[in-house]
């Protein structure tokens, strides 16, 4: 299980074929193993050992594809980083890391550079993408050999390091082995070859490659020979064009994409009746998101369920059994997944508790964190931290974040249950909720919902709405109607944001 060899085995298997198609350009297979070697012998030649860390920061394209598959054929550890990021977050995981080198674009060359100031051992930096740059390592490519280097490198070894999100503090970097990664998407390529299509196999690379969800992705695309048309960012009307253009079978998104093309106005005007299945991951999908869009564009939704120390799909729809709504699917193959109580011990079907993993995707650890590894890993399973049930037939239900539960007066509330009850009004576009400390009851709930455009509804009414269909101490004491609600990168509600804004309630609770 070599990462290293993704490319020659998807050549060996489909022939040549252009696998990438990027602004009107195609790639072909044999291009970008030849490049992507090239790639590898240069970074050799720049003193990169095997282990070595290489921090690639650029947005979706052919040249990112390459520099990852580079990175691993010169048996050096990839860093995948989302060029969204800030000058003072790249500058803590370059600290972190430490690199050897970095790659990146040239419209992102200030920031990277800006980033690299005050690092005891600044990495050497190049971009890759324009070749008439002073800083692209092109050159040196175009001059190497176009054959694999012979790299030691063994499936158990460190292949990249992706770093969480950081909204419960700094960022973590996540080691993933070769095996990890290549045995995750084997696994996902497995669940994903049995979906019927009449068409042949393309997918929209919308996801961003540098995203544990997105990196995934592609590798699984190599795997079952797919053409994938890639978007260097996420643009509903840009989507919707490359679906009907490329007769586009297939995509993976994160729910804030389902959520912008389904309110997108101009969606009835393209063709997208080549779309066959759709997979969401990275956050929840509200029942009545997914129900919406399948309607719309006619296509199923298949949503899964992954973090990265998983590398990062742990369950996944398969579309040959029953769907269950509000379920994340079935384990991958090969993945073990349970639910424990606060003291570890195995809970019997429907029961919500913590949700363990084991399986040949589970991270090494956490770079450099020994005290939170030992946390995160128990006796050969991850404990992942979100809360969830398993009913009588192994489907997983993912039920929230266990940092986010709410406890008030000694009962347990899930915010997602009160979140998709908010989005079920027809008024209701996003809502977010968390608790505000009380001192009388623990916490009470706090919720900010984004309306409809012209809606008239009131705060009150929404309250009132919740508390006609849960019991009363789990509907919101607080609720704000806003413009938008705080995301990160990938789409995800910014829980910590929220609870910053939460605290305009404080006064109120204490009084």
């Amino acid at each position: 299980m070599d990462l290293r060899t993704v490319w020659t085995k998807n050549i060996e298997r489909f022939g040549p074929y252009p696998a990438l198609i990027f602004e009107g350009n195609e790639y072909t297979n044999v291009d970008c193993d030849a490049r992507s070697s090239q790639l590898a012998h240069a970074l050799i030649e720049l003193g990169v050992k095997p282990g070595d860390r290489v921090v690639v920061t650029m947005p979706n394209s052919p040249e990112v594809v390459v520099a990852f598959s580079g990175v691993l054929k010169a048996g050096a550890v990839v860093v995948p980083v989302l060029p969204l990021l800030q000058t003072q977050e790249l500058h803590y995981i370059f600290k972190d890391c430490e690199p050897k080198v970095v790659l990146t674009a040239e419209m992102l060359w200030a920031k990277a550079k800006e980033a690299a100031n005050g690092l005891p051992a600044p990495p050497m930096m190049f971009t890759i993408d324009d070749p008439h740059s002073p800083r692209s390592l092109r050159t040196r490519m175009e001059q190497a050999p176009a054959s694999m280097p012979l790299a030691a490198v063994t499936e158990n070894a460190p292949a990249a390091l992706l770093y969480t999100s950081g909204t419960t503090g700094h960022p973590k970097g996540v080691v993933l082995t070769h095996r990890n990664l290549y045995a995750n998407a084997e696994a996902a390529a497995e669940m994903a070859k049995r979906l019927p299509t009449e068409y042949d196999r393309v997918g929209l690379g919308v996801l961003p490659i540098s995203h544990a969800f997105g990196f995934t992705m592609m590798n699984v695309a190599l795997l079952l020979g797919d053409k994938i048309v890639l978007l260097p960012y996420f643009e509903p009307k840009k989507v919707l064009e490359t679906i009907e253009r490329h007769r586009v079978t297939h995509t993976a998104m994160v729910p804030a994409m389902f959520h912008a093309l389904c309110y997108c106005p101009e969606a009835d005007r393209y063709d997208t009746s080549s779309l066959v299945a759709c997979v969401s991951g990275s956050a929840s999908l509200p029942p009545s998101l997914a129900w919406q869009f399948q309607r719309k564009f006619n296509c199923l939704i298949l949503e899964g369920y992954g973090l990265s120390e998983a590398a990062p799909i742990v369950t996944a729809t398969d579309p040959t059994k029953p769907i269950k709504p509000g379920s994340v699917g079935l384990p991958l193959p090969g993945v073990q997944v349970a639910v424990v109580d606060e003291h570890g011990n195995r809970l019997p079907p429907n029961e919500v508790g913590e949700l363990i993993v084991s399986g040949p995707n589970v991270f090494q650890g956490y770079y450099g964190k020994d005290e939170e590894t030992r946390q995160a890993l128990r006796d050969g399973w991850l404990y992942t931290g979100d809360m969830a049930r398993i009913d009588e037939d192994g489907y997983v239900f993912i039920v929230d974040r266990k940092k986010d539960v709410i406890i008030r007066g000694g009962f347990n509330i899930y915010p997602r249950d009160i979140e998709e009850l908010l989005m079920s009004h027809p008024d209701v576009l996003e809502a977010g909720v968390v608790g505000v400390p009380s001192p009388k009851m623990g916490e009470e709930v706090a919720a900010y919902v984004v309306v409809r455009r012209g809606s008239q509804v009131t705060e009150e009414e929404l309250i009132e709405f919740c508390q006609k269909r849960v019991a009363k101490y789990k509907s919101p004491r607080f609720l704000k109607k806003v413009g938008y609600l705080p995301k990160n990168i990938i789409g995800k509600i910014d829980k910590k944001k929220l609870r910053e804004w939460a605290s305009e309630f404080i006064p109120a609770v204490q009084s």
